[in-house]
């Protein structure tokens, strides 16, 4: 399989110091609209490059769940992201974030119809003929289920990853926040889903808010999603764990508790 191994951890420049520090590194996430292609790579990307750190470029903005073709300046943007990284593997998400001209700025969750699943094999499709590497699809964490609902999770799922070849970016956060607000077993999808498709997995914190647990990646990791990871390597251990945070950034100590924590549920190498 192609892509990261190991524990890595999502690059943001807030904490790029504290991610150049961290000896064992074996690679990095990078959003991809965050990355200019007129120039060369931010300076801290460059240097981690240099001393072999991979880069796996994550788009937030295809929309490849929405009923219209997915914006090719977009893809191409993906794709010379992928090119100046140097990339084995990039990511992006099951989900729509416009329909009509208009941005939502949030990644919302499709019906899982049918339809919903031929639109996004069709997206799919339009950015791996331009895409040089592979493409992971990650679930997107969700505070509500469509009324029009055909499949459930698992078989949505297996179904685009059958069509369409690609592989999975399974978030374990969203995994227990989907199970948690839907009041079901977050062990009944990891035992239904195609788990040698996931190239690597996501983890981060979340809130419990007026009775929704929301996926924020601004808390620290729980230890029931750090226990959702064990049964995840149980089951089929991925090739790489992934730390996500977003904002709240915590001293370095705290963070560097978090990935070591990783690399244990997960039986990875330490890299801090």
């Amino acid at each position: 399989m192609t892509g990261p191994v190991g524990v890595g951890i999502g690059w943001r420049p807030e904490i790029a110091g504290f991610v150049a520090g961290l000896p064992g590194l074996p690679f990095v996430e990078v959003i991809a609209e965050s990355v200019p292609t007129a120039g060369p790579l931010p300076t801290e990307l460059t240097a981690l490059r240099e001393r072999g750190v991979a880069v796996v470029p994550h788009g937030v903005r295809l929309s490849l769940g929405g009923a219209e073709p997915v914006d090719p300046t977009r893809v191409t943007h993906l794709a010379a992201v992928a090119e100046l990284t140097d990339a084995a593997l990039v990511s992006e998400h099951i989900a729509f974030v416009r329909a009509g001209g208009l941005e939502a700025g949030h990644l919302l969750p499709l019906p899982r119809s049918r339809e919903a699943v031929t639109a996004v094999c069709a997206n799919v499709a339009r950015a791996q003929a331009e895409l040089p590497v592979p493409v992971a699809l990650e679930p997107v964490a969700a505070l509500f289920d469509w009324p029009d609902d055909e499949l459930d999770e698992a078989a949505f799922l297996t179904e685009i990853l059958d069509r369409t070849g690609a592989l999975l970016l399974l978030d374990i956060a969203n995994v227990y926040a989907n199970a948690r607000n839907r009041g079901a077993d977050p062990l009944d999808l990891l035992d239904r889903l195609p788990l040698e498709r996931v190239a690597y997995a996501h983890v981060a914190g979340g809130a419990e808010q007026d009775g929704y647990y929301h996926d924020t990646h601004t808390s620290p990791v729980s230890r029931p999603v750090l226990d959702l990871v064990g049964e995840l390597c149980a089951r089929h251990r991925p090739p790489a764990l992934l730390l996500e945070r977003d904002g709240n950034y915590p001293p370095a100590a705290a963070l560097r508790a978090e990935l070591d924590a990783l690399a244990a549920v997960g039986g990875l190498p330490v890299v801090t």
